[in-house]
């Protein structure tokens, strides 16, 4: 009889943590809007970024507000494809690796945009943290595009106001992709977010994370191009 009750009990258990399991992913899954066909490009980044839930990889926006997308293009890096080896890190010693930052375009933003901020994020990097490879802040509203390589050192293809953070580098500059060998693909988040204020009110120093909690609430809407690259 015991050994009954044991076994009922176990069966139950399992149902439970199942439909619980499934009850989850069904919340999380829904985090993200579902873009209709026929919709801009850069609805398609949306759903990219959804589908990384379905392959139980984190987004990192997912946890943020949402806010609405705009168009978010670029001749340098597409959506959905690895980045171009000029875009890898000579600095991290990637053979090839040019830290280029990408040529990007963007358009379709709110009237009432004031500033933008640009970065390039890779949540799968082995730190538990992330890794921010690209910071811009105070980009003024009347920019559209930044050329390839704004994000050398010292930002003079940068617009006037704008300022490149350390990033988890530890340098002001752009710093490509250098995902250790044999580590899977990492999710490289190229972002342009639109804010509501001129400037951030930070500086050089300011770490990714605490510009991303400063932001937030100033966040009114973001595009980002997804480009999964695999490591060597």
């Amino acid at each position: 009889m015991i050994r009954t009750s044991i076994r009922r009990l176990a069966t139950a258990t399992a149902l439970a943590a199942t439909v619980c399991g499934v009850a989850a992913f069904t919340v999380t899954a829904a985090a993200e809007p579902t873009p209709s066909a026929g919709r801009a490009a850069t609805t398609s980044v949306v759903a990219t970024a959804a589908e990384r839930v379905d392959r139980d990889r984190p987004n990192p926006y997912a946890f943020l507000p949402r806010v609405p997308s705009f168009r978010l293009w670029s001749r340098t890096v597409s959506n959905g494809s690895p980045l171009p080896k000029a875009q890898w890190s000579g600095v991290f010693g990637v053979p090839g690796g040019k830290d280029i930052s990408p040529q990007l375009s963007w358009s379709g933003f709110p009237a009432r945009t004031r500033s933008f901020v640009i970065s390039m994020y890779d949540p799968e990097a082995p730190t538990g943290s992330g890794f921010w490879h690209w910071i811009v802040a105070d980009v003024p509203a009347s920019t559209r595009n930044l050329p390839a390589d704004a994000g050398a050192p010292g930002g003079k293809n940068l617009p006037a106001g704008a300022f490149q953070l350390n990033g988890d580098a530890g340098m002001p500059r752009y710093i490509g992709a250098a995902p250790p060998a044999h580590s899977g693909v990492h999710d490289y988040y190229i972002t342009v977010t639109a804010l509501d204020v001129p400037s951030t009110g930070l500086n050089a120093d300011t770490s990714g994370a605490l510009l991303g909690f400063t932001i937030d609430s100033h966040t009114i809407a973001r595009a980002t191009l997804l480009c999964p690259t695999p490591a060597p």
